[in-house]
């Protein structure tokens, strides 16, 4: 791949402040809806910021490591960045479609990267009913919440919640409950990218409960719709030697 126009993006701290600096005096820049790809210093929740900035002009974007949690990151390096950009590798992504409705009835519509997320607002446990492809596969769900995750977003918020780590490309999405009560042995599964998801919360007015797609948040939801977006394509460049695919093998071995 070949980049003649490259944007510089940083994230709010010191260390990335300074690293757009000095790329810039090394290297120039231009403005990122000029670019042909994005240069983004910070940590993973920076470059997600920045993946939901170019959804519309779809920019590869080239992340390295000036934050404190770097898995969809390239190592910190200032020689060479024509070179590195030229021998990236490039990993796809598709996000995930939230519609949401809540209890005035009104629709929401959001994307995400990583997942979708119920969580409930109160006290009170969440009692959700699951739907897979118009099929009800968990009448009730009694939990703090669930999630469908990405490949992507599954070394994210679905790891944490001991849900299962997903290659990219496996065609699969990750539904992981949190903190789930009843049933109390169903630890989540594996649904086909394909797959069409509904969440109908039970007593909404009482249980209420949250939706998310990533930074978008609607409370006190009725209803929710989950389902990959493919019309929208999102890239990702890493370094040949520590590319996406490897660092999702590399998470499942390391203690």
């Amino acid at each position: 791949m070949s980049f003649d126009k490259i944007a510089i993006v940083a994230a709010d701290v010191p260390e990335a402040q300074d690293a757009r600096q000095s790329l810039e005096e090394r290297y120039g820049a231009v403005a990122p809806k000029d670019a042909d790809v994005i240069v983004a210093l910070g940590g993973d929740g920076f470059v997600l910021h920045s993946l939901h900035e170019v959804m519309d002009s779809r920019i590869p974007i080239y992340g390295m490591n000036r934050g404190s949690v770097g898995f969809l990151m390239n190592a910190y390096e200032e020689n060479d960045l024509p070179a590195r950009l030229a021998a990236a590798q490039a990993a796809q992504l598709h996000p995930l479609r939230m519609t949401a409705w809540d209890t005035q009835g009104t629709k929401h519509q959001a994307l995400a990267v990583n997942e979708v997320a119920l969580l409930r607002q109160t006290q009170q446990a969440a009692k959700i009913k699951v739907l897979v492809d118009g099929v009800a596969r968990l009448r009730e769900l009694i939990c703090d919440g669930i999630m469908v995750s990405t490949p992507a977003g599954s070394t994210a918020y679905n790891l944490s919640a001991a849900g299962p780590i997903i290659p990219m490309g496996a065609g699969v999405l990750a539904m992981t409950p949190i903190s789930a009560f009843r049933p109390r042995r169903w630890r989540g599964a594996l649904l086909p990218h394909k797959a069409a998801v509904e969440f109908h919360v039970n007593d909404p007015e009482f249980r209420k409960v949250s939706a998310s797609a990533d930074f978008h948040e609607v409370r006190n939801v009725t209803r929710v719709a989950v389902s990959e977006d493919r019309s929208v394509t999102l890239t990702l460049l890493f370094d040949p030697e520590h590319n996406l695919e490897e660092r999702v093998l590399k998470e499942q071995f390391e203690p």
